[in-house]
């Protein structure tokens, strides 16, 4: 399965993933399907600015994480 969405979290919303205070990230995907990811997925994409972008999720048939790309 794949999904395309766009994220905008600023780099002081996403410290509180990062320190364990929460560990999903709620997105909508671009069927405004709603998807929730474990935030430790996107912290090869933090900047200073946060995390922005359109990404590429990929799942297997049973919802396990195949890949996480930013396009």
């Amino acid at each position: 399965m794949i999904f395309y969405f766009s994220i905008n979290v600023s780099f002081h919303e996403f410290q509180r993933y990062y320190q364990g205070h929460v560990d999903k990230v709620e997105v909508h995907d671009s069927q405004g399907r709603k998807l929730w990811i474990n935030g430790r997925h996107f912290r090869q994409f933090l900047t200073r600015s946060g995390v922005q972008g359109d990404f590429k999720l990929e799942l297997t048939d049973k919802g396990e994480l195949v890949s996480l790309q930013k396009i």
